[in-house]
């Protein structure tokens, strides 16, 4: 029997507060509060899609602006992850998949490798509108810094394709549902993985 995947972590500092508790063998059941609604939605979607249970709870400066929150939510939930993932003894390692959201289209492909390292590419001609949340402007930058900060922790190598849209909420509930999916199969253990998928035997 494969030991519990799961972790709680806690960061405290002068700009933000923040738990997050993650079951990686859940069923997608959520719990976010962070003070940005718009990134709770993004970590619901994230949770929910990929069937992990997640509950975080965010305090944060936010009367400056959201950036440290924001990046701040990124480095503990890649820490959880990393956590819960133990060793990576066993997991299937890496992750495919797209997502549609009406006229949006996100490809995400990730490899749990020890290798922090986020390539994102937007193949449209301009990219959308950002949406207000919180009186502060969540933006592409604030979406990727985020992807950046997660990768830095979790390790992950994590490559995501804008591949259509228009509307920056679609755009961005395609990719971070296309983030969950991947992630759903990459942590997935697999009955004929022994041991650490790698030829070096780390990751």
């Amino acid at each position: 029997m494969s030991p519990p995947r799961h972790a709680r972590v806690e960061r405290t500092s002068k700009e933000t507060q923040i738990r997050v508790t993650l079951n990686l063998d859940g069923v997608g059941k959520t719990s976010v509060s962070t003070g940005i609604p718009f990134l709770d939605h993004m970590l619901t979607l994230l949770g929910t899609h990929g069937l992990c249970d997640l509950t975080v709870k965010a305090t944060g400066d936010l009367h400056i602006d959201l950036h440290h929150t924001n990046e701040d939510m990124g480095l503990v939930l890649g820490q959880a992850l990393d956590q819960a993932l133990g060793d990576r003894t066993g997991i299937t390692r890496f992750g495919l998949a797209y997502v549609p959201m009406d006229e949006a289209l996100a490809r995400v492909v990730l490899d749990i490798s020890g290798r922090p390292k986020l390539i994102f590419k937007d193949g449209r001609s301009r990219r959308s509108t950002p949406v207000l949340s919180s009186s502060t402007t969540y933006q592409w930058g604030d979406a990727e810094h985020f992807l950046e900060s997660l990768c830095r922790t979790a390790k992950l190598t994590l490559h995501i394709d804008v591949l259509a849209g228009a509307d920056f909420h679609h755009t961005c509930e395609a990719v971070f549902k296309a983030l969950g999916r991947a992630l759903e199969q990459a942590t997935r253990i697999h009955p004929r993985v022994k041991g650490i998928p790698s030829s070096k035997g780390r990751l």
